[in-house]
C-alpha cells in the first residue's frame, strides 16, 4: 500500500513521464476561501532534482493557483495511473509562480523547451516536503486519445494583446480577491 520517500527516484521519474495528466490542488490561508483543484495537461510537468519539481502553468479562466502561492505557498501535486499497474503518487511541497519575464523563469525555461509562442503565464516551481504513493486501486483503466487543441487555437486568435488583456481581466485576481498575476495586477 502507501510508502513515503525522502526523494523522487528514478523509478518514479518513468512513472510520472508516463502520465498525460495531473492535478494540482491549492488552499488559501485560514478558515475561509475556496480550496482550488486543478487538472493539468501536455507535456509541462518536470523533475528537476530529487525534491524539485516544475510545471508550465497557462493561461486560464482563473488563477487561484498562484494566488494561493503568493499568499501560502503550499501546494500538492497528484498523479494518477489510469493505464498499468494502479498508482496514485502525491507531491506535497511549498511552491512558487514564476511569471514570465522574471528572472526565475527565463532561468526555467530551456526546461520546457520549446515553449509555445503564446499562453504560458508561469512555470510553477516547487520545493517538495513530503512524497508519498498509494495503490490506486479505485482509479479506473482509462483510455489516453491525444491531446486537445483547443488551447493552441484560442491563444492564435487572441494573440500576445488579447492575451494581456484576458490576463488583465481574469487573472488580476482570485474568486476570493486574492491578487493574481503580478504582473497585470
Amino acid at each position: 500500500m502507501g510508502k513515503l520517500y525522502t526523494e523522487i527516484d528514478e523509478r518514479m521519474r518513468q512513472f510520472v513521464a508516463a502520465q498525460h495528466l495531473f492535478f494540482v490542488a491549492t488552499a488559501p490561508g485560514g478558515e475561509a476561501g475556496h480550496v482550488n483543484c486543478s487538472p493539468k495537461g501536455r507535456d509541462t510537468f518536470r523533475v528537476l532534482g530529487p525534491t524539485t519539481v516544475a510545471y508550465l502553468d497557462y493561461t486560464g479562466s482563473g488563477v487561484e493557483t498562484l494566488a494561493h502561492l503568493r499568499q501560502n505557498g503550499r501546494i500538492v501535486i497528484m498523479f494518477c495511473a489510469f493505464a498499468g499497474p494502479p498508482r496514485i503518487l502525491r507531491l506535497h511541497g511549498r511552491g512558487e509562480a514564476l511569471e514570465v519575464g522574471e528572472a526565475g523563469f527565463e532561468a526555467l525555461a530551456p526546461h520546457f523547451a520549446p515553449l509555445p509562442a503564446l499562453g504560458v503565464r508561469a512555470i510553477v516551481r516547487i520545493e517538495l516536503t513530503r512524497i508519498a504513493d498509494s495503490c490506486g486501486y479505485g482509479v479506473p483503466l482509462m483510455r489516453y486519445e491525444g491531446e486537445r487543441d483547443q488551447m493552441e487555437r484560442w491563444a492564435e486568435r487572441k494573440g500576445a494583446d488579447g492575451i494581456a488583456a484576458y490576463q488583465k481581466e481574469k487573472n488580476s485576481a482570485s474568486i476570493d480577491a486574492l491578487p493574481g498575476l503580478k504582473l497585470v495586477s
